[in-house]
């Protein structure tokens, strides 16, 4: 464990420190169970008990949970302390590499990846074992790939890229034209182009495009298992949680959140700042900022099937409320 304390956290970070500066710290940890050496965090005034009778060395507070905060030890108070604990732990990890000397934290290749003759990876990128990066691919500075990354041929990805182990960009797009009884295969000529910052969680897929890319922007993080269909944009900032399907040719603005399981549907437009709820089926485009939910609620299952009866009945009884209406005003 590298020998860091509260000193070297605010030189690195900022923040007002109220407390002993050469108190060591040996670890990052929850607030409920953080023992006397931990750093932990309190962003919110629903945890004051858990505040009050933290074990911690040291908490990173609110301005307004300041005074509480110093009754029971030191504190870092900081006016957003979920986002300084964020940028904690990523010096956190860079000290635990440096300590380590962990060959990523360098750059370099895997023995057991395997990089076509033909692709371009950056000196200061990463790429882990079982690694293909295939032919014209091209990996930015400080990307790092974990184990089994696949990047197809004529991929891009930007600078300070993280791929999480399984990730798979640029696999054929899903486009098939009909036959009679058969399909015929619509070739994907198209590539991925991933952007700058941009964090991608283990076994998602990002499908190449057909005949134009599917595009990735800045900053953009996505959780494991999404799948991004052919020809998609995904704007920049944009968070998309597990699990959530994206179809092709969709594109969805910068700043929005789609929650876990979440479905949009092919060809729809998504302005910026929509926040999607876990579960929803998008099935039309959305041209407003705003939150939007299309979850049908939990019943047990004699209720829900009641409920979805009468679902199917209401365009009937909407028409005969229109024509009880008109008959009204005659």
């Amino acid at each position: 464990m590298p020998d860091i304390r509260l000193h070297d956290i605010i030189a690195a970070l900022g923040g007002e420190l109220h407390g002993d500066r050469n108190t060591l710290i040996d670890a990052l940890a929850p607030l409920d169970s953080a023992g006397p050496g931990a750093l932990s965090f309190v962003s919110h005034p629903k945890y004051r008990q858990a505040l009050a009778s933290s074990k911690a060395a040291c908490l990173i507070v609110p301005p307004d949970l300041k005074d509480m905060a110093l009754a029971r030890g030191a504190c870092i108070v900081s006016e957003a302390p979920y986002l300084y604990f964020a940028r904690l732990t990523q010096w956190w990890r860079k000290a635990l590499d440096v300590q380590r000397a962990l060959p990523g934290s360098q750059g370099g290749i895997h023995p057991s990846a395997v990089v076509d003759a033909l692709a371009q990876v950056h000196p200061s990128a990463t790429v882990g074992p079982l690694c293909v990066i295939e032919r014209g691919a091209r990996i930015g500075a400080h990307t790092r790939l974990r184990a089994r990354v696949t990047v197809g041929e004529d991929c891009t990805i930007g600078q300070r890229c993280l791929l999480h182990s399984g990730v798979v960009i640029g696999a054929d797009g899903f486009g098939f034209a009909p036959d009679g009884e058969r399909w015929e295969k619509i070739e994907q000529l198209g590539a991925v182009s991933i952007g700058d910052d941009v964090e991608i969680g283990a076994n998602t897929c990002v499908d190449r495009g057909a005949l134009q890319d599917t595009v990735i922007e800045d900053g953009v993080k996505l959780d494991n298992l999404i799948q991004v269909g052919h020809n998609v944009r995904i704007g920049s900032n944009t968070a998309i949680a597990g699990c959530a399907g994206i179809a092709g040719s969709a594109i969805i603005g910068p700043q929005c959140t789609i929650g876990g399981g979440a479905i949009v549907l092919g060809h729809l437009e998504i302005a910026a700042h929509v926040h999607i709820s876990a579960g929803t089926l998008v099935s039309k485009s959305i041209s407003k900022p705003g939150h939007y939910t299309g979850i049908f609620p939990l019943d047990d299952n004699a209720n829900w099937e009641r409920n979805a009866a009468s679902l199917k009945q209401l365009h009937r009884l909407r028409e005969r409320i229109k024509q009880l209406e008109s008959d009204a005003k005659k």
